[in-house]
Order: structure tokens, then sequence, then C-alpha cells
């Protein structure tokens, strides 16, 4: 259950407004997020069991991932409905599933938590880096659980400890704790899910300087603009100094930045 004291409504508006802030951040940057990030949303497609004609719900889906990988791989007899509580990142996944020419893909705006949606009996549910955003995880899976079909699978992806995750973590003490494995395991246990397994895969990210790492993590991260926010222009820029010298770590040979990050996936079925 969660915390009776935490403000549940003010936490979800101040992360839609901090998502919807941040997504043309996410426009400019998603070719580089991407680039690093297609094995993981493929690898959930795979743990989804989507295959030609599948009926597939993506939940925070952000920028449309791994909903345009499913909908790609669930062909024109399938149908993916991808939901996302920003409608500003929902703009921005619309404008990368039309320049594909996908047609069996719909973006609504919508809570994962509260599934304001009509439809059920998904062959699969899929979810990228968003369980950890949402405050009571028993509550949304119970609901995910409901919308699938006899033996749905659910397949989904959380960052590993934030000492495995720099790409999240350097320079930014400051970032939420991120949902941990003995925490999402259990969860899904009690809500009635069957045989979780769980694999990790590494997703390795470069820049091309420490600078453009500290612009990257300004302009997409909504936690970290909201802790800057908070800032005198001062401290804002020593932040960003922080985060520049702390990335010097991960520097190589040619200057550039290249860093390691462990993502947990979890598959599971009704």
């Amino acid at each position: 259950m969660p915390d009776q004291s935490f403000d549940v409504q003010r936490y979800k508006t101040d992360l839609r407004r901090d998502w919807d802030a941040a997504a043309a951040g996410w426009k400019k940057w998603w070719p580089v997020f991407e680039r690093a990030a297609q094995h993981v949303s493929d690898r959930l497609a795979d743990l989804a069991g989507v295959k030609p004609g599948s009926r597939v719900l993506d939940i925070a889906t952000g920028i449309g991932e791994p909903a345009i990988t499913v909908a790609r791989r669930a062909g024109t007899s399938g149908r993916v409905i991808a939901i996302d509580q920003s409608a500003g990142m929902l703009a921005v996944a619309g404008e990368r599933a039309a320049a594909l020419g996908l047609k069996n893909i719909e973006f609504r705006e919508s809570d994962a938590e509260s599934l304001a949606i009509s439809e059920r009996d998904f062959d699969a549910v899929t979810c990228r880096w968003g369980l950890m955003f949402m405050p009571d995880l028993n509550a949304a899976l119970t609901r995910l659980r409901d919308r699938l079909a006899p033996g749905g699978r659910l397949a989904t992806a959380v960052w590993s400890t934030t000492d495995k995750v720099p790409m999240i973590s350097v320079g930014a003490e400051a970032v939420r704790q991120l949902a941990g494995l003995p925490i999402l395991k259990g969860a899904l246990e009690a809500t009635g899910f069957s045989d979780v397994a769980i694999e990790r895969l590494n997703v390795a990210y470069e820049f091309e300087s420490a600078e453009t790492f500290a612009q990257f993590r300004e302009d997409v991260s909504a936690p970290f603009r909201a802790l800057l926010a908070r800032q005198t222009p001062e401290l804002r820029q020593k932040i960003n100094g922080a985060v520049k010298e702390a990335a010097h770590a991960y520097a190589q040979s040619d200057g550039k930045i290249r860093m390691n990050n462990e993502t947990i996936l979890f598959a599971t079925h009704r």
C-alpha cells in the first residue's frame, strides 16, 4: 500500500508537468537514446510473445517504445494501444509512428494506474522503464492482469540499482530511487502473475563529450529538470558542472563518453 502521507495526486500532476516539459528534449535526443535501447524493446516483444495478429497494451509508452517495435511485429492484423499520462510525450510518439507509416497503433492519454480504457483481453502487456513511476505498484499490476486474456503475457523492464545505471545516476544524487528486483518480483507474484522469469541486459549509451552528456541529461530527464528548476542560476551552473566532471570518469581515449547501464527484464503470464 502507498504511504498515506504521500500526496499521490500532486505527485502525478507534477510528474505529468515534468514529462510534458521534457518532451521537446526527447524529440531532439530520441535517435541517440533508441539506438542504444532498441534491443531492449526487441527483447520485450520476444518475452511478450508478440506475433502477427497480437493485441497489445503498452503502458507508460513515453515516446512510443516498445509500442512502435511491438506494432511492427504485430503487423496489419494486430493492434497496439499505447498509453501515457503526458500529452507532450505522446505527441512525439505519434510523430514517430506516422513517419513509419504504422496504422495499427493508437496512442491515448491515460494514467496507467487508473487505466481508463474499455478494451480487455489483450494478448500481451508491455512496459519499458515505466513501472518505477507508479506509487501503488500492486494496484497497477492487478489492473493490468485483469486486462489480459487467459494466458496473456506481461513483459516489462526496469532499471537496476542506481550504481549500475550511470546514465541516470551520474552527478544527480537527488534522482529518485528506482524500482528494484525484489520489489517488482514480489509485486508480480502478489498480484497473481505466474512463473516470473528474470533476465538482465546491458544498455550502452555513447555521447560525443561530457558536455554533450550533460546537455542530454538536462534536456530529457524529468526528475533532473525538476531538480534544476528549484535552484538559483549559480547553483544550476554548479550542478551541471558536477555532472560534466562526473561524466569524465566514463571518457574513452577518443574523448567520447560511453556508459554501460543494467536493465532488468521480467516476463510472466496471467
